[in-house]
């Protein structure tokens, strides 16, 4: 009886180590991705909702990798890399031309469109006549006396920029003399550094209106207000009416200046010169710009995908990434 029971519990045991052995092969199956490593992301402070949830469905692939994200105006993202030689795996920006203009050719050679917006004016139920305001009139709401209203920074934020260039558009479109002057003229105290800086003063009611991606203020559930498309930066077809109004900004050098001239709102993305962990980051870009990756997270989110689409960097473009692009020279 003894030799009996002892042969049960052999037995058990065998099976139960034959079972361990199988669960552990099959753990060893699931996580035994050998990507590793930290990967720094700077982008545009619009990007922040849809960036966290690529990383995070980026992560679930790769456990191992570690993501850190900074989030700021894309200006800023540029001249912490260009003036500050901080490590940057990846820079989003919210235009395409701050990589141009800020960081091309001596800290990244190469650029990406992405994804697209639109500005809106936005708001919440709270703001001073909300239920007045329309397409034909916000502008008159935003000038009155008791209404505050808050844009970002030109000279760190595209979004400040694209705000300026809204209200210069606006006084073409409307027919409305100096009205873009009166606007630029009011409330400037309440200039954010980035676009999502101004959320926190309309949701405090400091504000009744903000200039704001569309995106964004769908993203954070705010009410907003849909302008004309030949205001908003949205249509290509509108390029030459968007380009008839531009704003002077910092260059890259100290006392630089450069024009800035409306264009559909286009974003964009590199790798700098001084990426730390330059594999890693093709590897992000590739689920990125994946059209069942990131590119369907940043649909669901508001900012509908341009890729691919046409660079005058196509030729600098890593080989992994250039099906995501295409030469300038597509363009009819």
């Amino acid at each position: 009886m003894k030799k009996f029971v002892l042969l049960i519990l052999a037995t058990v045991a065998m099976i139960s180590s034959c079972g361990n052995s199988n669960k552990n092969k099959n753990q060893a199956g699931e996580n035994s991705d050998t990507l590793k490593g930290e990967l720094v992301i700077f982008h545009a402070g619009s990007l922040s909702y849809p960036v966290k949830a690529v990383c995070d469905s980026f992560k679930i692939r790769h456990p191992k990798v570690k993501v850190l994200t900074e989030a700021a105006g894309s200006k800023d993202c540029a001249r912490k890399i260009r003036d500050l030689n901080r490590n940057c795996d990846i820079l989003l920006s919210s235009d395409y031309k701050v990589i141009d203009d800020l960081l091309i050719p001596e800290w990244a050679s190469w650029n990406i469109k992405f994804a697209t917006n639109e500005m809106a004016i936005v708001y919440t139920a709270q703001s001073r006549y909300a239920s007045e305001i329309n397409k034909d009139n916000w502008f008159n709401i935003l000038l009155k006396k008791d209404v505050v209203f808050g844009r970002s920074d030109p000279e760190s934020d595209p979004c400040g920029v694209r705000a300026v260039l809204t209200m210069k558009l606006a006084q073409e479109y409307y027919k409305v003399r100096g009205l873009s002057k009166k606007m630029l003229a009011k409330d400037n105290n309440y200039i954010r550094p980035k676009e999502t800086d101004l959320i926190a003063l309309l949701e405090s009611n400091v504000a009744d209106y903000i200039f704001l991606y569309r995106s964004v203020a769908e993203q954070h559930k705010l009410k907003y207000l849909i302008l004309p498309d030949e205001i908003n930066l949205k249509s290509e077809e509108l390029s030459d009416v968007y380009a008839t109004v531009s704003i002077e900004t910092a260059g890259k050098k100290p006392g630089e200046k450069i024009i800035e001239k409306g264009a559909p709102m286009v974003y964009g993305l590199t790798i700098p010169q001084n990426a730390r962990n330059y594999d890693l980051a093709i590897t992000f870009l590739t689920y990125f710009l994946d059209s069942d990756g990131g590119m369907a997270i940043l649909e669901a989110n508001g900012q509908h995908s341009v890729v691919p689409a046409p660079t005058n960097t196509y030729d600098k473009i890593p080989g992994e990434l250039k099906k995501y692009a295409l030469p300038q020279k597509q363009i009819n």
